[in-house]
């Protein structure tokens, strides 16, 4: 892991104005309960991807207010000086449980769930919702290409479509959701995502000739690179490259026009020649809908760049971050109270929740449901939230490797309708179950 700085002033001012009044009125104490959720999934999706939890973790734990942090807001005015000397000190306490990285949410899923005191948890809103909102809408880009792509590899490679981080966290949540490797480095060194990548048009423009550059790249990298194929003429280019490297040729890419009819054409030349084994690989714009229309071509994987990183339609997942109990009192013991909003368009349902999938006796998931209460575990519920941290103290940090082996066991645990990729209504229904009074 790289050094990290300090990630508190990764928010917005009025959760600091927030707070200041808080203090002021004296409730910045009292224990509350917020909860991450969305009210509904992107129109084009069957099912939202849980992702970005390791790094809110780790966002989290750096979230103290340094030194250039409260000099920055003392020279700005953004609070006074007692919110300030509150600052100085502050340590995340509470509790947080969250659904398990890899793992699949609909409309209503209580994702995150943070307890705490007003004060601690109110600051957290814009750093959860910066990460999770990026991160799922990736992840769930990402999880319908693989889907599309049916089996077939595929690289991320859009870090020049984005911003220099996001393109980071956009190849770890690539990964998480089933992606093969990406081409940034960076996403190598911090999160050990599998790097790959070869060459770009440049390179072959900066040789006199096609025959010059292919033979400068495979006696630098060997029989088993990729060479791209389509800067002048596609056919053309493959003479010279199976000329050079014969059959042990490791894959040709494709990168710009009918790629399927091209696919076919460079597949046969390359089994009449004996290189049956050498693979072929198209890039250039391809979002699901494309790696679909790919399915019956001969290609062995894909490259997908500026679709992934922008969530290919649905740049955010459109969670909420909203108080929904609090305490009437400082009293740590004081039960809390479920709170709401009644906005129009945009309520919230009050109380702490509890959330569990019902499966049926196919394994299959049936129902999303959410309670009011904590529900006993049954032989057909899957419990969805797992404790993250507790007492301030992270606990569910977990290796990105589960987290991808997880999203694998919850694709499969969904009915066939969530694989479609037309639109249509989320593949399962969520249910709130509320107490039955007396």
């Amino acid at each position: 892991m790289t050094e990290r700085r300090s990630s508190a002033l990764l928010t917005d001012h009025y959760e600091l104005t927030m707070l200041q009044a808080a203090l002021r009125s004296g409730a910045a104490h009292r224990r509350t309960v917020f909860e991450m959720f969305a009210r509904r999934l992107p129109e084009t999706r069957r099912y939202g991807v849980v992702a970005g939890t390791g790094r809110f973790l780790d966002a989290l734990e750096h979230f103290r207010f340094d030194s250039a942090a409260l000099d920055f807001l003392a020279r700005t005015g953004v609070v006074d000086d007692p919110t300030l000397s509150f600052l100085s000190d502050y340590r995340f306490s509470g509790d947080v449980w969250g659904y398990a990285e890899g793992d699949c949410y609909f409309p209503g899923s209580p994702i995150l769930v943070v307890e705490g005191t007003f004060a601690e948890c109110v600051v957290l809103e814009t750093l959860a919702l910066s990460i999770y909102n990026h991160d799922c809408a990736i992840a769930s880009a990402a999880s319908r290409m693989v889907t599309a792509a049916n089996g077939r590899p595929l690289i991320e490679m859009g870090s020049r479509r984005t911003h220099e981080e996001a393109a980071v966290a956009a190849a770890r949540a690539a990964y998480l959701s089933g992606f093969a490797n990406t081409s940034n480095l960076e996403a190598g060194l911090r999160y050990g995502v599998p790097t790959a990548g070869t060459s770009a048009h440049a390179f072959t423009l900066l040789h006199d000739n096609e025959r010059h550059a292919f033979a400068a790249q495979l006696e630098s990298l060997g029989k088993d690179t990729t060479l791209l194929v389509d800067t002048y003429d596609v056919m053309r280019a493959m003479a010279t490259a199976v000329d050079l490297a014969g059959p042990e040729l490791g894959a040709v890419r494709l990168d710009s026009g009918d790629l399927g009819e091209l696919a076919v054409r460079v597949r046969a030349f390359l089994d009449e020649r004996g290189a049956a084994e050498t693979r072929i690989i198209v890039t250039g714009d391809l979002e699901e809908h494309a790696i679909q229309a790919l399915a019956i071509a001969p290609v062995d994987g894909y490259g997908v760049g500026t679709s992934l990183v922008t969530g290919s339609g649905a740049p955010t997942a459109s969670l909420v971050y909203k108080l929904v109990a609090r305490a009437r009192s400082d009293d740590p013991e004081a039960p809390l109270s479920p709170v709401a909003k009644r906005s129009v368009g945009k309520p919230s349902k009050g109380g702490r929740k509890w959330a569990t999938r019902r499966l049926d006796d196919h394994g299959v998931a049936t129902t999303e449901r959410v309670f009011e209460y904590e529900p006993e575990s049954g032989r057909m519920e899957r419990p969805l939230l797992v404790p993250l941290v507790e007492g301030g103290e992270v606990v569910g940090r977990e290796p990105l490797e589960e987290a991808r082996e997880r999203h694998v066991r919850a694709i499969a645990e969904l009915p066939v309708a969530a694989r479609r990729m037309s639109r249509g209504e989320p593949a399962i229904p969520t249910v709130f179950e509320q107490r039955a009074h007396d």
